[in-house]
């Protein structure tokens, strides 16, 4: 066994014990020469498969619930008012559209539901609509788990949607705290951090990702990883920039397949409890190496993104047949 070939067993042993890995460590699993790939994709997988069920992946599915004319400035994103983007723009969506967007995740096959909102944070009138569509989700008696992002919510909000039957919030961090200047000025990587707190103390799960390809370096992406370990999030969706026309990052070069694998691993890894979420980008930056992708990790969001189409759910399907997976149904599904 060669020296590298012995540093990915070492990692792989510490990942299993829930030791934590260092920053110099994660560093290094992002230095891994290309030829490791498939041995490192590998260890990973045994680490997913300790902790998680083997053979299993999540379908999750998201509705861009309010679009458009945000306040913030984030350069990735199509929502900002600052930025002329091809996108449609409206006031949060009747409960009837919210419900249909449920239906429609059933029948891609989704466990997940995630009710998304544009802006800095949702109005207590858009908190309570909220939780009005999520009562007729829960009436309707859908096999589906209601999620929702809505920006730096209160831990008023917070217990509503708590009460109303929400067990997860999305809220992404994006970025480490040293990269977040670099693509947010109309709020801080702090205050994200403080909401994502907040949401762990009034009990409810927590789903915190990142988009990678938007400049950031190794050292950030370790930073975000190792952030998430310490704040010991649930889930972590795993975004890939896909290049916006009217946004600052626009010709940004995005990630290429064996350096997403790395990404992957390395947060496999550092997070080996959390579930692992392939979401933007995974089409357009994994591209053939898809299927190793999905060894290493727990679930994929299918049937579109906020602004951008996704990958034909049938590929998705298949992926899953030839894989030999099935799709998880979790026991926490909405109560009739």
């Amino acid at each position: 066994m060669d020296r590298i070939e012995s540093f990915l067993f070492d990692v792989y042993e510490k990942a299993i014990r829930y030791e934590p890995i260092d920053r110099e460590t994660a560093l290094k699993l992002l230095e891994v020469p290309d030829e490791y790939i498939a041995l490192m994709v590998y260890l990973a997988q045994k680490v997913k498969n300790h902790f998680h069920p083997p053979d299993r992946i999540e379908f999750c599915s998201i509705i861009n619930a309010k679009s458009g004319a945000c306040s913030e400035d984030c350069k990735f994103c199509a929502q900002s008012k600052f930025y002329n983007t091809p996108i449609n723009i409206y006031p949060l969506v009747p409960k009837d559209e919210i419900l249909e967007g449920a239906y429609r995740g059933v029948e891609f096959g989704a466990n997940r539901y995630c009710v998304v909102l544009s802006g800095r944070r949702a109005t207590e009138e858009e908190v309570e609509k909220i939780c009005d569509a999520i009562h007729e989700i829960k009436r309707e008696g859908l096999p589906i788990n209601v999620c929702v992002s809505a920006g730096t919510l209160d831990e008023e909000s917070l217990k509503r949607l708590k009460q109303a039957g929400v067990k997860r919030i999305n809220h992404n961090l994006e970025a480490s705290e040293n990269f977040f200047p670099n693509i947010v000025s109309t709020h801080s990587w702090r205050e994200r951090y403080e909401t994502i707190r907040r949401i762990k103390e009034v009990g409810l799960s927590t789903c915190c990702g990142g988009i990678f390809g938007m400049g950031e370096s190794n050292e950030d992406r370790v930073d975000l990883a190792l952030t998430y370990r310490e704040l010991e999030v649930d889930s972590i969706p795993l975004n890939f920039l896909m290049p916006i026309e009217g946004t600052p990052l626009e010709k940004a070069p995005g990630v290429k397949p064996l350096e997403a694998l790395k990404i992957i691993a390395m947060f496999r890894f550092t997070n080996p409890k959390a579930e692992l979420r392939l979401c933007g980008g995974r089409e357009q930056n994994l591209r053939d190496f898809h299927g190793m992708a999905v060894l290493m990790t727990n679930a994929m969001m299918v049937g579109g993104y906020l602004t951008r189409a996704g990958r034909d759910i049938r590929k998705d399907y298949q992926l899953l047949s030839d894989l030999g997976y099935e799709r998880l149904m979790s026991e926490e599904v909405v109560e009739k």
